[in-house]
Order: structure tokens, then C-alpha cells, then sequence
């Protein structure tokens, strides 16, 4: 299949925005698949890597079922996940508590070090591009950029509730 050239919308109004929001999401999607497609990974073993990031930044414990959870994947494919990333050397299993039941999954140092190997050619041409934007511009971007995941979000629990399937009301102009 044929890459077609990006083309940059013409106005910026909001169907052209979510446009664009689905154009970048298609494209780092893209990304994804062919960075770890050349290092034989899985774009839910990157997913889970990232899972797994997140919340040792925030210093909360990730166990397999939270992994699950956050993936939505069964209780035999989480498995299969971890035991993919294990045998390749990204995420090691440790025992927690004193009765020992409860597991902990760990980024290995090989992880951080093929993570940032793939992701850096990403890293670098988005870094470019921002360079070309104030701070200003940077602030006023990462509230949009926030607030559309907060509604992604917010759409994401409404389809797994059942919630109503009509539009919102039209959102006020100031």
C-alpha cells in the first residue's frame, strides 16, 4: 500500500482539527508498526511498555492485571504478552509480599535502551518541529492536545458503558 502525500488542511475549523487528529494518530500508529516491526515487537508489546513506564514514573505498582485492564486483553493473552516481553528481555517478574503471590513487572535497562533506539528517530523529528512554535504556542497546544484526550477518554468509558450513541450538544462558542 502507497503512502499518499500529507496534505495540510486548508482552515482550521473543528472538523478540520479532528481531521488532523486522526491523520496524526493514523501516522504514529504507523510509526509504531514499523519501529517495532523491525525489532520484532508487537505494537501491544510497545503498548504494554508504555503501560508499564507510566505508571513506575508515577511509582504505582503494575501487576498483570492492571496490564490487562489497561490493554483490554483476556487473562491468556495478557500472559502471552508478558511472557513474549520477558523472553525478550524487556520486562522481568518479581514476587511482592510476604506470601509472594502478587506480581510486579519491571522495565529491564534493555527496554529503556531499545525503546529509546526506536523511538528516537520520532522523538527527533518531532522536536524540530516544535522548535518552530513559542512557548506560548506550546502551552496553548497542550491544553488542546489534553483536553482531546480527556475526550477520548471520556468517549472510550461512555462506548464501554453502553452510553448513548448521538452527538453532543455543540460545544459554545466564545
Amino acid at each position: 500500500m502507497a503512502d499518499e502525500a500529507f496534505q495540510r488542511p486548508t482552515n482550521a475549523g473543528p472538523q478540520s482539527l479532528v481531521r488532523l487528529l486522526q491523520d496524526f494518530t493514523l501516522e504514529a500508529n504507523r510509526y509504531v508498526d514499523t519501529a517495532g516491526g523491525r525489532n520484532d515487537m508487537h505494537r501491544t508489546d510497545l503498548n504494554a511498555l508504555a503501560v508499564i513506564m507510566r505508571h513506575t514514573a508515577k511509582g504505582t505498582v503494575v501487576t498483570p492485571g492492571i496490564l490487562r485492564k489497561e490493554l483490554n486483553l483476556s487473562s491468556p493473552a495478557t500472559t502471552a504478552l508478558i511472557d513474549r516481553l520477558d523472553q525478550s528481555g524487556h520486562v522481568v517478574r518479581e514476587r511482592l509480599g510476604s506470601d509472594r503471590r502478587q506480581v510486579q513487572l519491571r522495565m529491564t535497562p534493555k527496554a529503556f535502551q531499545d525503546g529509546g533506539a526506536m523511538f528516537m528517530p520520532l522523538s527527533r523529528h518531532m522536536g524540530t518541529a516544535m522548535a518552530e512554535f513559542s512557548p506560548e504556542e506550546l502551552e496553548l497546544v497542550t491544553r488542546f492536545m489534553t483536553a482531546m484526550v480527556e475526550a477520548t477518554i471520556a468517549a472510550r468509558q461512555e462506548a464501554s458503558n453502553g452510553g448513548p450513541a448521538q452527538s453532543p450538544p455543540p460545544h459554545p462558542t466564545k
